[in-house]
């Protein structure tokens, strides 16, 4: 049996595209904004000489401007290493901000502004308070503490993420079947969630192209059964021992079923979503998967990626998703439907 590969057309020139659109196209205008404040950010701290306080504050204050920010392109070295420089902080702005906005923390991007400001001036050598100049000297250090004690959640599931990434995070997979074998699964996983939305059966399903996470495995009975309609519909019959659980499917086949997963604690969640949702919500916080999700109370599908659930979900919209999964072409079109 041939093996299908998810993106198996693609080559290197492909993946040379995709890193020109990941830097110059996806979420530009995000990182224009970024780029000129971090800019702006890197011509004042220089200028005010908080990276390299070395001139006395009998300078005037235009004059030791200047002379700090031409002491930055003195020599060929310097340049080079201001460029780094400027590199370094524009990157740390921009995902900084990235994970705040994702997280609806977009008042906390003000408040860091306006710290980052604040601390620039009481630093600066040519303004030289000479206390406050003492107890801020580490400014950034400040700044690192306050996001660590301010947002552990969003720093631990922003490495837990980046650490479940395997094989140098490559989004081509194998799977151990054909591109037919995957279409018929498929189309066996959309009728079974369609069908238990309709009689308002509960369901968890976790779809992944990576590999899964041992321990999360682990918490449920392993099956490495090829999908069926019937077999879906089954192990999440009420009278079944592992129906409260999710299943993970990977390609054609059911990894595991009755598995624990992690909740998600965000407070934007409705509350009158309840604990599958927040499980839902919460591995793709952690994990590079997809999760369908359907009510027990009211038959709603819902479909959780990075971190975001979305609900009303129908047949072309589920089969789009599941075709994204594994790299095949979506033969529908996506309709809007009503985030969290």
């Amino acid at each position: 049996m041939a093996k299908y590969q998810k993106g198996q057309t693609n080559n290197k020139d492909n993946a040379f595209i995709k890193v020109l659109k990941a830097i110059f196209v996806k979420d530009i205008i995000a990182k224009l904004i970024c780029f000129g404040i971090a800019m702006a950010f890197w011509v004042i701290a220089v200028g005010l000489g908080v990276s390299s306080p070395g001139l006395s504050h009998k300078v005037p204050f235009f004059e030791g401007f200047a002379d700090n920010l031409t002491a930055e392109f003195s020599t060929p070295l310097r340049i080079v290493v201001s460029i780094i420089d400027f590199i370094g902080i524009f990157l740390i702005i921009y995902f900084t901000s990235a994970m705040l906005r994702k997280n609806k923390n977009t008042a906390i991007i003000k408040f860091l502004a306006i710290l980052t400001a604040t601390l620039m001036l009481l630093t600066s050598s040519l303004l030289s308070f000479p206390l406050f100049g003492g107890i801020f000297g580490s400014g950034l250090m400040v700044i690192v503490v306050l996001i660590i004690v301010l947002f552990p959640h969003e720093l631990r599931r922003t490495i837990l993420r980046m650490a479940s990434k395997t094989e140098g995070g490559r989004e081509v997979k194998a799977y151990d079947c054909t591109e037919d074998d995957l279409r018929a699964s498929a189309n066996d996983l959309v009728k079974a969630i369609l069908n238990m939305s309709k009689n308002n059966i509960g369901a968890l399903i976790i779809l992944t192209n990576q590999s899964v996470p041992a321990h999360i495995l682990e918490s449920g009975t392993e099956l490495g059964a090829k999908i069926s309609q019937q077999l879906i519909e089954c192990l999440f019959n009420t009278n079944a021992n592992l129906h409260d659980g999710a299943v993970f499917i990977r390609g054609n086949r059911v990894l595991s079923a009755g598995c624990f997963l992690p909740l998600s604690q965000s407070q934007t969640l409705s509350r009158e979503l309840g604990t599958r949702h927040r499980a839902a919500l919460g591995v793709t916080e952690q994990y590079d998967v997809v999760t369908i999700v359907v009510s027990e109370e009211t038959g709603v599908i819902s479909v959780a990626k990075e971190g975001k659930l979305d609900r009303y979900y129908d047949a072309i919209m589920l089969n789009d998703v599941i075709e994204e999964v594994y790299g095949l072409k979506a033969t529908g079109r996506r309709k809007r439907r009503r985030s969290r």
